[in-house]
Parts: C-alpha cells; sequence; structure tokens
C-alpha cells in the first residue's frame, strides 16, 4: 500500500471522483468470500457515498430504526464500473485507487482480483491499480464483513474493566466508531461502507508521500519549516524546489529557494511582520495560501499545498493544576463551544457533505463559540472541516478515537494499526493554526476511577508512550492531553485538571455549583434534552401514531445513561420547577404546549447562567464545551441544533451570553449583583453601560449610567449598588421588607444615538430577576407589545418590537424568513429590532410573536396597517 497523503494536490495529476453507477448487496455473513459469482447477489442502486444506511434510507427505511442486524450482521458488497484513464502528458505514469474510509473490516476487488485488505474504518488507503486495470471498463467491489460475528470470536487480552457505553465490549479490538453502536445516545445507523469518496488518481512526474508544514512565530516575523517527500514517477528526477507564500486579504507575499535531498526537499521561509491567526472571537483568522514548484526532467509542477497561519499557543504547561488555560499569540483565551457530531452518519463527501458542516461550523462561529470538539466516539472529519475551521476561526480539540473502552495496549499488531492511523490524523492536521488539543480519549481515565482500578492504567503504552510519542516526533504544536477527563486523584473531579461537568445537569445541582464546584475547564459539559421547534419534532409523528412527550417516538429522541432509571427529560425537569416553580408532571398533563413552550427556554438560561459564573472576571475557569452542537436524530436530544441543523431557543440564549462583546450578571448573594462586561476582540470599545431597575416589570425604581473605555481582550466588573451609590438590596437577599425592584435590565450601548432605552444602539443586553421570572401570561393589550416591519432591502426586512412592560423571551414565528435573534427580551419602555432575511422573490414577512408572559400572539405589522 502507498502513502496517501490528503492534505495537497499536485498540478497536472488527474483525479477521478468514483461517485456514478453505485450499486449494492447483502447477503449471509460469508457466503461470498471473493468476488466471485456476485452476479446471483440482489444488487440496488446505491448513493455516491454508498454505505449501507444510506442505501436502506434510500428506500424508505428510518436511518435511526434500522435494526443493527441490517447491518453489522451481514455482509455488505458495493460496486461500481469506470473506464481505465487514458493518461497523456509527459513522461511514464501511475494510477492509484484512493479509499478515503470504508467501515469496517474490508476488502477491495478490482476486475475480480483481490488488491486490498483492511482492518480499519479510519484509515485512508492509496493502492497501486496501474497493473489490475483492463484495457477499457473496470468494476472496482468492495465487501465490508459483518462485525457481529467477529466481535463474537474469543480474543485476548480480557478486558481489565468493563463500560455500558456500547452493548459489546469486543468493540475494543475494532477500529470502528461508537457513535451507531451506543444504545444511551446514538443507537444507530452504524456506519458500514464507504463512508468517504472513493476516487483514481492518475499521477505523472512524481507522487507527493509526505508534506510537513509547521508554522511557527519569531518575534514579529512567521517562520515556515516545510519537508516533503517525493518519489518518482519513471525517470523524473527533482532539479530544484522553492516555496511561495501569498497572504490573500491578509496581505503580503513571501518566497524562498528549498533544498533538494534527493527525494526529500525541506527549507524555511520567514514572513516578516506576520499577519497572525487568531480565534474569530479575538482577532482576524489570518492564513497563507502555501505553493511549492517542483522542477526537473524539463517539467514544472506545483503543489497547492493548502493555508497555513501563524500563531502562538500556550496553556497546556500545568494542566493537573490549573486545567486549560489556554492561550493563543499571548492573550488568555475563555474557550466556550460545543462537540462536534457529524452531519451525517451515512456518507459523507461531495459538495452536500461540504454545505452541511460549512452551516453547523458558521453556526457555531455565529453564537459566540471559538471551540468545537471531536470526541472519541466519533471519527476523523475530513479535511474540508479542518480548512473550515482555520478559515472561520474556530479553535479544535481533535480526540483520536477512543473512548471509554479497555483498548488492547499491550497487542503489537494493534499498536501498528493504531500508530499508522496517528500518522495519518497528525499529517492532516499538523502545522493547521485551528488545531490547539490533542487528547489520547475520551472518559477512560474517568472510567477506569470510577471502578476504583490503578489510575496509571490510563497512561499505559498506549496513551502514556504512544500517542505523545508520535506527536513529539511529528512537530505538531498542540497541547496532549491523555484523557478527558484528566486530573487529581481522581480524574473526575472538577476542581483539578480537565473536568466532564454535570453538576449543573445530570447531577441535579443547584445553579451555584458551577461556582461551588471549582472547575477549571470542561471538556464536555451542559447536557440537557434540549426542546427543538415544532416543525423538527413533527418528523417523530410521521408515522401517524403522534409524538407526545412521553409517547415512544419522542422518548426515542431523549439520550439516556444506559441502565439509569431516569433519563435527560428528567433533568430538565427538575430544573424546569427549581427556576420556574411549575410542577412538570402537573403542567404537562393539563397544558402540553405550554410545557414545550418552557422547556425549550429553560435550558437555554441554565446554560447561559453556568457559562456567566465561568466566564466573569472572578473566575479561574478557562472555558466548557456543551454536549453537543447537533442532534443525531429528530427529537429533544442533547444539541443546541436539531438534527437538521436549525438552531434551538438553548442556542440564542447561550449566543447572546458567549459573543464576543457582552455584558452579564452574576448573583453574589448578601454582595448584591455584580455586572460583567467583556470585550474579547482585538479593537478597542467605547461604550455605555446602563443599569436599570424595575418594579411590577414596568414601573422604573432606578437608573445609573457608566462609560467604559474597553481595551481589546479586556474585561470589567463591578457591584450594581457601587454603581449606584448606595444599599438598596438589589439582589433582595436582606430582605427588610418588600422588594423595592423585580427586574434588572443591564444594557451595553454606544455612546449617544437613541437606542432601547434612550443610548446609543443596543450591543448587548441581559436581565435578572431578584424575586422570580415573570411567568404569569397577560393579555397583549396588557403587555402593550407591538411588532413593527420596514423594508431594509431586497431580502432584508427591520422588524421594531416594542412593550410597555417587560417582555420576556420573546419569539418571533414568520414563515419563510430567517431572524437576525429570537428568543429575547424587551425592557420596559424599550424596544429591539430585528432583521428578518427571507426569499428573493421579496414577499414581505408575515407572522406573529409570542412571549413567554404573553397570552396569545401578536401580529407582525406593516407601516401601512398601523
Amino acid at each position: 500500500m502507498l502513502p496517501c497523503p490528503s492534505r495537497a494536490r499536485v498540478g497536472g495529476h488527474e483525479i477521478i471522483e468514483l461517485t456514478d453507477g453505485w450499486e449494492a448487496a447483502a447477503c449471509a455473513p460469508g457466503e461470498h468470500l471473493d468476488a466471485a459469482a456476485l452476479t446471483s447477489l440482489n444488487w440496488r442502486p446505491a448513493p455516491a457515498t454508498p454505505t449501507a444506511a444510506a442505501v436502506l434510507t434510500g428506500e424508505g427505511a428510518v436511518p435511526w430504526e434500522i435494526p443493527s442486524e441490517q447491518l453489522d450482521g451481514q455482509d455488505w458488497w458495493f460496486r461500481t464500473s469506470f473506464e481505465t484513464p487514458e493518461g497523456g502528458g509527459e513522461g511514464a505514469s501511475e494510477t492509484v485507487l484512493a479509499l478515503e474510509g470504508v467501515a469496517t473490516v474490508a476488502e477491495v476487488y478490482l476486475n475480480g482480483t483481490l488488491i486490498h485488505e483492511r482492518s480499519s474504518m479510519f484509515e485512508r488507503s492509496c493502492v497501486d491499480v496501474g497493473g489490475a486495470l483492463a484495457s477499457s471498463a473496470n468494476e472496482l467491489a468492495i465487501c465490508c464483513r459483518a462485525l457481529t460475528p467477529l466481535l463474537e470470536i474469543p480474543r485476548k487480552p480480557r478486558a481489565r474493566w468493563r463500560t455500558r457505553v456500547v452493548a459489546d465490549g469486543a468493540l475494543r479490538f475494532f477500529r470502528t466508531m461508537l457513535l451507531g453502536r451506543a444504545p444511551g445516545f446514538a443507537p444507530g445507523p452504524a456506519v458500514v461502507g464507504p463512508w468517504r469518496p472513493v476516487r483514481l488518481e492518475h499521477r505523472g512526474a512524481f507522487a507527493l508521500e509526505e508534506l510537513e508544514l509547521r508554522p511557527r512565530v519569531a518575534g514579529t516575523d512567521g517562520v515556515l519549516s516545510v519537508r516533503a517527500l517525493v518519489r518518482a514517477v519513471g525517470e523524473f528526477a527533482v532539479d530544484r524546489a522553492s516555496i511561495e507564500l501569498d497572504g490573500g486579504t491578509s496581505g503580503g507575499s513571501a518566497s524562498a529557494e528549498l533544498e533538494v535531498l534527493g527525494s526529500e526537499i525541506r527549507g524555511e521561509l520567514v514572513v516578516g511582520d506576520v499577519a497572525l491567526w487568531w480565534p474569530h472571537t479575538h482577532g482576524h483568522p489570518s492564513l497563507y495560501a502555501v505553493r511549492i514548484v517542483v522542477e526537473g526532467s524539463g517539467q514544472t509542477r506545483t503543489i497547492d499545498a493548502g493555508s497555513v497561519g501563524f500563531r502562538s499557543l500556550g496553556g497546556g504547561e500545568r494542566l493537573e493544576a490549573d486545567g486549560l488555560a489556554l492561550s493563543v499569540n499571548g492573550e488568555p483565551i475563555f474557550v466556550r463551544g460545543a462537540l462536534w457530531t457529524p452531519p451525517e452518519a451515512l456518507g459523507m463527501g461531495g459538495s452536500a457533505y461540504r454545505a452541511a458542516i460549512e452551516s453547523q461550523l458558521r453556526a457555531l462561529r455565529d453564537g459566540g463559540m471559538n471551540m468545537v470538539r471531536l470526541a472519541g466516539v466519533g471519527l476523523y472529519e475530513s479535511g474540508a472541516f479542518h480548512d473550515l475551521c482555520d478559515e472561520l476561526g474556530i479553535l479544535v480539540w481533535q480526540d483520536f478515537m477512543f473512548a471509554n473502552l479497555d483498548y488492547p495496549e499491550s497487542d503489537s499488531a494493534f499498536l501498528a494499526v493504531v500508530a499508522a492511523e496517528a500518522r495519518q490524523l497528525l499529517g492532516e492536521v499538523g502545522g493547521r493554526p485551528s488545531l490547539v488539543v490533542l487528547c489520547g480519549s475520551s472518559e477512560i481515565a474517568q472510567q477506569i476511577a470510577m471502578m476504583g482500578l490503578d489510575p496509571s492504567l490510563a497512561a499505559g503504552p498506549l496513551f502514556g508512550e504512544l500517542l505523545p510519542g508520535l506527536i513529539e516526533e511529528s512537530g505538531v504544536d498542540a497541547i496532549y492531553v491523555p484523557s478527558a477527563p484528566w486530573g487529581g486523584d481522581l480524574p473526575f473531579r472538577p476542581d483539578r485538571g480537565i473536568a466532564n461537568y454535570y453538576g449543573v445537569g445530570a447531577y441535579l445541582r443547584p445553579l451555584s455549583d458551577a461556582r461551588a464546584s471549582g472547575v477549571l475547564f470542561a471538556a464536555e459539559c451542559l447536557a440537557f434534552a434540549n426542546v427543538p421547534e415544532p416543525q423538527a419534532l413533527s418528523e417523530l409523528s410521521a408515522g401517524g401514531d403522534g409524538a407526545g412527550v412521553n409517547t415512544p417516538a419522542w422518548k426515542g429522541g431523549v439520550p439516556r445513561d444506559v441502565g439509569a432509571s431516569w433519563d435527560f427529560d428528567d433533568v430538565r425537569d427538575h430544573y424546569l420547577q427549581e427556576l420556574y416553580g411549575f410542577d412538570p408532571m402537573a403542567l404537562l398533563a393539563e397544558d402540553e404546549e405550554r410545557y414545550l413552550e418552557l422547556s425549550r427556554a429553560l435550558s437555554g438560561e441554565v446554560m447561559a447562567e453556568v457559562f456567566g459564573e465561568w466566564r466573569r472576571g472572578g473566575s479561574r475557569c478557562g472555558g466548557g464545551l456543551v454536549l453537543t452542537l447537533r442532534d443525531l436524530r429528530p427529537g429533544a436530544g442533547w444539541g443546541i441544533l436539531d438534527h437538521q441543523g436549525g438552531a434551538k431557543v438553548a442556542y440564542h440564549h447561550l449566543r447572546r451570553s458567549l459573543l464576543p462583546l457582552a455584558v452579564w450578571s452574576t448573583d453574589e448573594g448578601l454582595s448584591g449583583i455584580d455586572v460583567h462586561v467583556a470585550n474579547d476582540g482585538a479593537e478597542a470599545v467605547r461604550a455605555r453601560l446602563r443599569v436599570a431597575l424595575y418594579s411590577n416589570f414596568e414601573l422604573p425604581v432606578e437608573q445609573v449610567e457608566r462609560d467604559l473605555e474597553l481595551a481589546p481582550h479586556s474585561s470589567w466588573s463591578g457591584g450594581i449598588e457601587a454603581l449606584i451609590g448606595r444599599f438598596v438590596d438589589v439582589s433582595w437577599s436582606y430582605r427588610f421588607g418588600p422588594p423595592a425592584q423585580d427586574l434588572v435590565a443591564l444594557s451595553l450601548e454606544e455612546v449617544g444615538g437613541a437606542g432601547s432605552g434612550g443610548g446609543g444602539e443596543l450591543l448587548s443586553q441581559s436581565f435578572r430577576f431578584p424575586v422570580g421570572r415573570p411567568l404569569v401570561r397577560e393579555a397583549p393589550e396588557r403587555l402593550g407589545l407591538t411588532a413593527m416591519l420596514a423594508p431594509r432591502g431586497e431580502r432584508d426586512w427591520d422588524l421594531r418590537i416594542d412593550s410597555r412592560r417587560f417582555a420576556y423571551c420573546v419569539r418571533v414565528n414568520a414563515p419563510g424568513f430567517s431572524a437576525s435573534d429570537d428568543a429575547f427580551s424587551v425592557e420596559p419602555g424599550g424596544g429591539r429590532t430585528i432583521r428578518l432575511t427571507g426569499q428573493e422573490d421579496g414577499s414581505a414577512p408575515a407572522g406573529t410573536l409570542s412571549a413567554l408572559n404573553l397570552r396569545g400572539h401578536v401580529p407582525i405589522m406593516s407601516l401601512g396597517q398601523r
């Protein structure tokens, strides 16, 4: 098998994507031991990325309802035909078959001849097929052997611990994804078949076998070290090589000659006054395009090596003591983000796949988040994914694909497979500015500690030696974490090292636990059964049996820990009673629509409150990653996006609290309420902080303003009573009498102009309720809520929303239009302007507003309807 780098492309090489004409067929395990007599199988059409689940879904199956025996219990055959490339050009050439990913134990046949065998879903293979090609038409066949009978074969060593995350612990011997085989949160579908692109590459002159790009910062310069290994095709010999960098929007370019040492090309390039790469919350993610020009034997070929960014990285020096105290370019970064779920477990390739991952990554970025974690239960993402993270300024926490299981690290053959897998990953992500963390596994150290075993098992040959050794050998600039959680005498204690924090959440702790637990960094946190919008829930009732809460259809979309007597609906219900004061069972029985309306808002408010605790100036917490970004299936899953990628209410609450420029508050008990302002961005901001107190959610009690000069990457905190200049029992903690105020409005506004409360443009706003949330529903005329449209452009409209009394968690319902904000609140006597973006036909929005304290709906009106 040939080396198979995927990050670069050599000019003049012909690439043929094998996307057309796929067929698939299933048979009993071992029924066909080779590619002979396959005509007897029941072949059916397959999509461009022809996994078994994609085939069955195309025939009408519901993906998450496909029985595992149809996927792992059968052999699956896939075949397609193609014409032999004509080649052409100068000199000798070769043709290779590139397999980006096939799950899991597979054989590859070309024209009936076995050309390749593989046992890892994560392996990327390149096979020289020049000698096996026919003169014209060719048939490629791939057999993915049934995994179920392979799991039943006894293997050694015996497991030192067991986990309930998967149904069959024998999966530890196979390099395949746990998503799709985890009963509690991802029971299916399992990925079987060619889940990533299959292509032919016709090469001339030379083949690129290795490429290392290692950027670093030296003072104000950027230094790029490059090493490439090329293998001659025919008589080609490299005479000269050079490297070129183009800064594009970052400005500037540079070039340098490289040293040629036989088949190895190496050297360094210095970029003066380099534009640094930043996470988007803290600056601009500047990138430089890289080209390597190779000359020899009368030919010139250009290697498109993608892009690099220059940044420095710190924060992993004292993981066990300080957690992940991440810094980029010398600036501390408060990390906020989410765990990634693949956009489609059926197959990953082509323009539709790129569009799906781009949509989700943009949603993460626009939600104020700056990190995505690829957890060990999943898979390694594509180069397109990492390109987008570089471009969008999203930090990447990359797990190696190990989770919970006792992997056979004493098996040298297994470790050899892992080493090849790790080297391929490091070749793909190495040198990318977005990559900041490489993590050995998900929850293995925790699994060991919770079972009372020797903690040193978590740092054995695999996670303590092989993986960190390969990272060091590669020169990849990233922080290595052996497992998550990690650190301290017990790795799951949140006040040491890196935690998986579910105190607020599964462990039903009060919101104050977010501070009391002393979380230093949460690699996972805040898992709730987040209720999606009605449109996303409608798929649950597609079978005609209804999808009310507690029906099988509903419960199928709610995650749970295997063996537990509760699920994550129960977790959300606990906080519904704690924060909103409703008995969830009684409310559900009386008014299911109201129950869902409150549940949508509840989890988002809890998440925003916890992140506010962690982000405040006095906190030692370096950040947290929400479990998860997107649901795997319809229903109330962990995602802050639904299974189609649509935003849930929880997303909107989080977004407002996580934006680079934000104002929020924390309850300090007898010490009152503190206000916090953050300016994470690269530009100084002059803003006016306005704090307003109201009684009866309408009547002004007190207002104070303060102009703030916020330097880049800075924050400010202060007590409300210190701002006012006297004691007002703002949090109603002393309770010497009835509360003087029941609403605290915090606004950050531009200085001057006309805004929400008479100031300039509203930059950020948040609210606190010292006495409790306003959940009594009032008539529209009592609330005084109005919505007025004004045209802004061909597709855009401004929606001005005003309210006499406080309007709590206002929802915009305008079918066919997307809103720039949703589930927001409106200050008494104030207003908000929201942008609506619709279809290209220019039609005006029509719809209504709702709010948690509004009875009924308020129509959206145009100026002519006033």
